[in-house]
């Protein structure tokens, strides 16, 4: 255990291999405080599911090593969800080529630190602080901060990364020296639409009759779409959606990442699972998990091919969920310019890093601010270019 002084605060610092070492309501009193919006993916039964379920592990090269910062008196004040990394697989912020010129220098990349949540690119806090104490929730982050940065030096790790953290977290840890790291994503936001129809009267002619014209042909196809939540959802379904997904894996990517036992693991109260049935057989499903304040679009997987079955069921399915439950948003996962057509805007994302070896950092830092123009001239140029709406 080490102790970090922070400004007023003494904290200990201390590591864990697997979430069944920490109380779950311990761990999620700092992951979704009350009072906040709650996210799915950094609740404690998510994270044990990926490690029960043996998606993530030693022999997946994501080797758990949670962070956790207490008091004096031994009370727990923050958490971060941390990996011991022997690769950069499975994590949607891409530094495959820095890892590539720090070897070819005579580097050691790898092992490396993942602040983050495995095979999961949907922004969410990673700094997990709670808010029903007497220390600031500041200082808590700023102790985890630099927890992290200290866990790299005791592990003889080439520097820690923090992938799709908050604006709010990624500045504060900024301010102390990692450098910051912009992304794109593509996100739809709801303006108190009162159903699918009010939200297209805000497109541009044009725009809005392609989206009708996506849906007329998808309900040709005969299909049933449902989606299911909580007890809805049978081991059936989930048989259904594994070989969908492995299917859609092995032809787009090469391999899954998550196993069959992880999908009857998590809660399914977190579950929107979208099904499309040809009479009873299931031949389609999009997965999605539910915040309370955003729908986040995670994986799909089909059995046949059908025509825009897959705009269907991920994208528009996704936004009437919303607009009927009053989310704010809907995240619809990493990459596809083709959403913004659908409605969806792109969206600043956010990481920070912390490289030890100052021949890496320095061309890291030069890299990354030459790419946040980059990507911010491209969010401009797609609104200004692309933009389905007929004024933002």
């Amino acid at each position: 255990m080490t102790s970090v002084q922070n400004e007023a605060p003494v904290f200990h610092l201390s590591t864990i291999q697997s979430l069944g070492e920490i109380d779950s309501a311990e761990w999620d009193r700092c992951a979704n405080p009350v009072g906040q919006p709650t996210n799915p993916f950094v609740k404690h039964r998510f994270l044990k599911a990926l490690e029960e379920s043996r998606s993530v592990g030693h022999e997946t090269g994501w080797q758990p090593l949670h962070l956790t910062l207490r008091d004096t008196t031994d009370r727990i004040l923050g958490v971060a969800p941390l990996y011991a990394k022997t690769h950069s697989y499975g994590e949607y912020i891409f530094d495959w080529a820095w890892a590539d010129a720090y070897e070819r220098a005579g580097g050691r990349y790898f092992p490396k630190l993942l602040c983050a949540v495995p095979f999961t690119p949907a922004s969410g806090p990673r700094l997990l602080a709670r808010t029903d104490t007497e220390v600031s929730v500041d200082h808590i982050r700023h102790g985890l901060i630099q927890g992290l940065i200290q866990i790299v030096e005791q592990t003889g790790s080439s520097g820690v990364h923090v992938n799709f953290t908050t604006k709010v977290e990624a500045e504060r840890a900024q301010s102390i020296g990692m450098m910051k790291r912009l992304g794109l994503q593509f996100h739809w936001h709801n303006h108190r639409y009162g159903s699918f129809d009010d939200f297209l009267s805000a497109f541009s002619s044009r725009k809005r009759k392609a989206v009708k014209k996506e849906r007329r042909e998808a309900q040709a196809l005969g299909l049933t779409i449902r989606a299911l939540q909580g007890k809805e959802i049978t081991e059936a379904h989930w048989d259904s959606f594994f070989r969908f997904y492995i299917n859609t894996s092995d032809r787009k990517w090469g391999s899954a990442y998550l196993t069959r036992d992880f999908f009857s693991l998590i809660d399914p109260n977190d579950v929107v699972l979208v099904m499309a049935f040809e009479g009873q057989r299931p031949v389609a499903g999009a997965l999605n998990l539910l915040g309370s304040d955003c729908l986040y679009g995670r994986n799909w997987g089909c059995e046949d091919s059908f025509k825009m079955l897959h705009f269907e069921t991920c994208y528009y399915q996704a936004i009437e969920f919303a607009i009927a439950n009053k989310l704010e948003r809907v995240e619809a996962g990493a990459q596809g310019h083709h959403k913004l057509q659908r409605g969806y805007l792109p969206s600043e994302t956010y990481s920070v890093h912390w490289i030890k070896d100052p021949s890496l950092d320095q061309p890291v830092r030069r890299f990354v601010a030459s790419e946040a123009e980059q990507v911010q001239a491209e969010i401009k140029h797609l609104i200004d270019t692309e933009n389905p709406y007929k004024s933002i």
